[in-house]
């Protein structure tokens, strides 16, 4: 089979579905860990740039709406990127990873015949940085075996335990860490998955062992790290951190009570008995964010991306504000580290509704939650707002770009 792999044709199943618990769970991030921004991109969209490289069909499988936006200017559904790689629509996935390889088994097969792939990878969307050698050596394996992984031999020492008492070592001699992207004979991986649907297999290989196949495993990579906790972000961070250089950015904004309008602040309405006002809706601490991401990233102010003399931006959401200064910096290739915002006002108490002001911040910038900060404090009844006259909010970011 060695010489004539070069003309098979290889597909990758890029898994997008899931929910990422012990992740959200850490960072209380409303965005799902593999369409958190990395570097400027999706994370998602490094796993897809990895893999495209090495084959010729990509099958994303998750939640179609954000996996268009995070593949987008590479997703198109009659289109091929530029190498050769068709990215196909995007399918659900299933309540388990099971499933969702599954359907994206099952949406290859409904390829015509001639078009279907020779060889799959299966590739968790949330490892955004699987070096080329490694999925090239996957890839290789396949010439011999039926399916094949990389992997990492286990360094640390292994304990068993029950009810906190250890009850023995496990020997790490042949003990490896699973990665992705693993792969497999096409026809061979599907009929499987269509023969194991009880089946509580936590990786492919498992199937072709279970179903007495030989699995190669093959050298993988400490870089090839999977996005489960809050530390791995940190680490995945500092692969690309040499790279970009830090700026910083500040913002200021004010705007006066008005009767008749609702209080907007940081994307959410606040019960008060007056609004703000202002030509938009008057979100006084989103403004104050964008201008100090346009700062930092030497783009001017929000007045020069939403001039208030054109009509179209009158009563608007403030959120296509800061969506766009978000998309901003991911145009660049960089990254926002963090935003601190402070809101100053007698009224409305803003500690009730500062944790939903920051969820939502960072929902719009595609960020987690533990990178925004929003705080508040008074002027002592001093000048216009001491005097509830209005609501100032100062901003400062901090963004890596290259």
């Amino acid at each position: 089979m060695a010489a004539f792999l070069p003309t098979m044709r290889v597909a990758a199943i890029l898994l997008a579905a899931g929910q990422g618990r012990r992740f959200s769970a850490q960072t209380a991030s409303p965005v799902a860990k593999q369409y958190l921004t990395l570097g400027g991109r999706p994370v998602i969209r490094h796993a897809a740039d990895a893999l495209i490289p090495h084959v010729q069909i990509l099958q994303p499988v998750g939640e179609r709406a954000s996996l268009d936006d995070a593949l987008s200017g590479l997703s198109a559904t009659d289109d091929a990127t530029p190498n050769g790689c068709a990215i196909l629509e995007c399918v659900p996935g299933g309540e388990t990873r099971q499933e969702s390889v599954r359907a994206g088994l099952e949406a290859l097969d409904r390829l015509p015949v001639g078009e279907r792939p020779d060889l799959v990878l299966i590739h968790d969307g949330a490892r955004p940085y699987v070096p080329a050698d490694v999925t090239r050596a996957v890839i290789d394996a396949l010439s011999a075996h039926a399916g094949a992984i990389p992997g990492v031999p286990v360094a640390d020492t292994i304990k068993r335990a029950r009810d906190g008492i250890i009850t023995d070592t496990v020997p790490r001699t042949d003990l490896y860490r699973a990665q992705t992207p693993q792969g497999f004979r096409f026809n061979l991986l599907r009929d499987l998955h269509r023969g194991a649907a009880a089946s509580d297999a936590t990786d492919d290989a498992a199937l072709l062992e279970a179903a007495g196949h030989h699995v190669a495993i093959v050298a993988g990579s400490e870089d090839n790290i999977k996005l489960t906790y809050k530390e791995d972000l940190v680490r995945l961070e500092r692969l690309i951190g040499p790279t970009l250089l830090p700026r910083t950015g500040l913002g200021y904004d004010v705007h006066a009570f008005a009767e008749g309008r609702p209080l907007i602040l940081c994307g959410i309405t606040v019960p008060h008995t007056r609004g703000l006002a202002g030509h938009s809706d008057a979100d006084v601490g989103i403004h104050a964010l964008c201008d100090a991401i346009y700062g930092a990233l030497a783009e001017g102010d929000i007045g020069r991306h939403f001039p208030p003399s054109q009509n179209e931006w009158k009563d608007a959401d403030s959120a296509r504000f800061l969506i766009h200064a978000g998309e901003r910096i991911r145009a660049r290739g960089g990254m926002l580290i963090n935003a601190d915002l402070t809101l100053i006002c007698e009224r409305p108490k803003i500690g009730p509704h500062a944790q939903a002001m920051r969820e939502r911040l960072a929902e719009l910038l595609q960020v987690g939650v533990d990178r925004i900060s929003v705080k508040a404090t008074t002027s002592e009844r001093l000048g216009f707002t001491g005097r509830e006259e209005g609501i100032a909010c100062t901003a400062a970011v901090s963004v890596l770009v290259p």
